[in-house]
């Protein structure tokens, strides 16, 4: 699978945070977040749907996802190792985990918010912020996070993440695109990327979740035989 781990220390992300997103882990716990990269889609998803296709029954995605997190695990016998997916939720309706935040403070995306916009033009408007990644820009996605709690990492130094939105005119360019057009994609290439996501990617990812099988060669009606 074609993604990106970033090292954090779990100290690092429960400092900034309200204690009701607090990991229950040692501020030293290892950790990985875990982002796809474009080429995720024909690296990853497009050969496992065609390996497992009798086997998918939910999201395409996320089972793909899951079953190379699973495929790491493996790689570490001998140690405990948790994985948090980007889509779980405690019993509250809150996130196990803020991805973007954990990408922030693991140095491997800037995440973008209102308060790093000093003269702010929206009033009382909500506004929500968005990671953007070096390289990628916006054509990546934070999938997961790894947390090895049996391992103590005392003297890692924090990376900062690479402020590759520097200005404030396109700060606010880059907010106002996520906010209220985010559907054109737009925000994704506020900065000169290195990859984007392929047509047939942004075609499916543009499509309804239940519309998706369809472009992977797959029937939900086959997904349901197949369940039951």
């Amino acid at each position: 699978m074609e993604i990106w781990f970033s090292l954090p220390k779990v100290g690092w992300y429960n400092a900034i945070l309200q204690p009701a997103f607090h990991l229950p882990y040692p501020d030293d716990t290892l950790a990985f977040v875990v982002l796809s990269t474009p080429s995720m889609f024909d690296k990853a998803l497009k050969p496992f749907v065609n390996k497992e296709r009798l086997k998918i029954i939910r999201d395409p995605v996320d089972q793909c996802v899951s079953h190379h997190l699973s495929r790491v695990k493996e790689k570490f016998p001998d140690q405990k190792v948790d994985v948090i997916f980007d889509y779980e939720i405690l019993p509250s309706r809150k996130p196990k985990f803020l991805a973007q935040t954990a990408a922030h403070v693991a140095g491997a995306a800037y995440y973008y918010q209102r308060k790093d916009v000093k003269l702010d033009p929206w009033g009382k408007k909500k506004i929500y912020g968005v990671c953007i990644h070096p390289k990628y820009g916006g054509w990546f996605a934070i999938r997961g996070l790894l947390l090895f709690p049996d391992i103590q990492v005392l003297f890692l130094k924090q990376p900062a993440p690479v402020d590759c939105v520097s200005t404030e005119e396109k700060r606010i360019e880059l907010l106002e695109q996520f906010n209220f057009h985010w559907q054109d994609g737009r925000y994704r290439d506020i900065i000169e990327v290195k990859e984007r996501y392929s047509e047939e990617q942004k075609a499916y990812f543009a499509t309804p979740p239940a519309e998706r099988f369809r472009l992977l060669g797959l029937t939900q009606e086959a997904q349901r035989s197949t369940f039951h």
